[in-house]
């Protein structure tokens, strides 16, 4: 027996020399690359409409969310009257508010959340959509907001691009990413919305019922 295992030594000390040697000349690489991906989707997903809400029923990680013309802070709502605080309230103006003119300067995304746990960034990047639903290859825009763990509310700007709006329809993809992780992400998207750029009047939906 002594004899057949010392006839194995060589052949193993090869073998091991072989792995070694081996090792050296592959370099390790990360599955997912650190820096900020141009595009990380790769099929399709039919993501959930985040135009739908209806009232104290969250989606995702919402309490509510509304496209809205702008924002006014409800710093009385908050504690004393005139008592300073970080996180005050933020009131959409004209939620629901899915038809703009080209010369919008900017449209706002008004959202809630329960509060957080940890940090999160929650981003926002809008295509132009033709006829037939095929979305522009580049991004007209995007937007991202930090938002700690002791704040609730916030908003997303999307504003006007610099050559102007072109009329048409667009969506917008919505993300919530963990602190540390690529903001745009696509295993980070939660769902959509919709708006359009028109010469026709603005129109308000109804508050969340």
């Amino acid at each position: 027996m002594l004899g057949r295992g010392a006839n194995r030594l060589p052949a193993l000390a090869l073998v091991c020399a072989f792995i070694a040697g081996g090792a050296g000349a592959v370099e390790s690489r990360e599955l997912l690359a650190p820096k900020e991906q141009a595009d990380t989707s790769v099929d399709e997903t039919k993501m959930p409409s985040l135009d739908l809400q209806k009232r104290n029923v969250p989606q995702s990680l919402f309490t509510w969310i509304v496209m809205a013309k702008g924002y006014e802070v409800e710093w009385d709502t908050f504690g004393r009257k005139g008592w300073y605080t970080q996180d005050p309230r933020l009131k959409p103006v004209e939620p629901g508010t899915s038809v703009f003119p080209p010369d919008t300067p900017s449209i706002y995304i008004v959202f809630e959340v329960p509060p957080l746990e940890d940090p999160a960034t929650f981003g926002a990047i809008w295509f132009l959509e033709d006829a037939q639903g095929k979305l522009s290859e580049q991004p007209v825009g995007k937007d991202s907001l930090f938002v700690p763990w002791h704040e609730k509310q916030g908003f997303l700007e999307l504003k006007k691009p610099v050559d102007g709006w072109k009329q048409g329809s667009y969506l917008v993809k919505i993300f919530i990413s963990p602190e540390g992780q690529q903001s745009f992400h696509a295993v980070n998207q939660v769902g959509t919305m919709r708006f359009q750029i028109s010469d026709q009047p603005a129109k308000s939906a109804a508050p969340p019922k």
